[in-house]
């Protein structure tokens, strides 16, 4: 089982190498389901202030029977705020809402707000002001590490090269058949940590004839595979799911792709993820 084991970030601070996420779950729904995933062996929750299931992840967290320095929490600012000030309430806001003293790590959710993702404005001067508020935090230990999500690399670079805390994390869409390369090897030359979220392309790959026989090959489900193929190209992969059955395979991924089928899947193409594609973390890339 990989959940309990970690990568250790820039700053020192051990972060299990596999999380559940929680993104589409009720808040009514969230503590049942993090209490399910903790028991079969996630050790890493990540939510967001977007998700609108804070109360309940950190119910569910509380509830969950293991020690608070035994689980790992991430929680992201919503994309909208751009100023120092109100990022610090919402700062406060996700430690009340999730009660669980501090949070491990917490994330910039997108450069831009959601309306205009991948628009022309970067909004680096308000990216920077709500980096101080997690400065801030982090400073005072509400926070054990601060990072980003969803940065390209003229992103990533404002914040390194004008903050005093550098990021340690940027979570990105990475899968099979959508993986970006560049902007990986761009966070690794920096001493990020990048994250995969969605790595089953919210499930739109997990019909592909070409994956299912590969991961027949393996014995194991093509959401497997692509959990694999993640981790082996040293992400961190934050699967998904409503099902027990679901929770359980997703972290039984202690296999190995040879090399050939990972020339296979890097070369492989999908960016078709049919009527999510109104998500705009899911638009055509640009």
């Amino acid at each position: 089982m990989i959940a309990p084991e970690t990568f250790t970030l820039a700053n020192g601070v051990r972060i299990p190498k596999l999380g559940f996420g929680t993104w589409m779950i009720e808040d009514g729904d969230a503590a049942g389901l993090v209490q399910q995933a903790i028991a079969i062996g996630y050790r890493h929750i990540d939510t967001a202030q977007a998700y609108a299931n804070e109360r309940g992840v950190g119910e569910g967290l509380r509830a969950s029977g293991i020690a608070r320095d035994e689980l790992f929490v991430t929680t992201k600012l919503d994309a909208g705020c751009k100023s120092y000030s109100k990022a610090r309430t919402l700062i406060d806001g996700s430690l009340a809402a999730l009660s669980v003293g501090h949070i491990d790590l917490m994330l910039i959710h997108s450069p831009q707000p959601w309306a205009e993702f991948r628009g022309a404005d970067h909004y680096f001067e308000g990216n920077l002001e709500a980096w101080r508020a997690l400065e801030e935090a982090h400073v005072a230990g509400k926070l054990r590490a601060i990072g980003v999500s969803n940065f390209e690399q003229a992103d990533l670079d404002n914040i390194i090269e004008n903050a005093s805390v550098k990021p340690v994390v940027n979570q990105i869409l990475a899968h099979v058949g959508n993986t970006p390369f560049d902007l990986i090897d761009h966070c690794r030359s920096r001493d990020v940590l990048v994250e995969a979220y969605s790595p089953v392309a919210h499930g739109a790959v997990l019909k592909n004839p070409q994956l299912a026989g590969l991961a027949a090959k393996y014995g194991v489900s093509v959401a497997q595979l692509c959990i694999r193929y993640c981790l082996e190209l040293g992400l961190l992969p934050l699967p998904k799911t409503t099902r027990p059955e679901h929770l359980r395979s997703n972290i039984a991924v202690d296999f190995e792709i040879t090399a050939e089928d990972m020339a296979t899947l890097k070369a492989a193409e999908h960016d078709d993820y049919g009527e999510d594609s109104k998500f705009p973390v899911f638009g055509k890339r640009r």
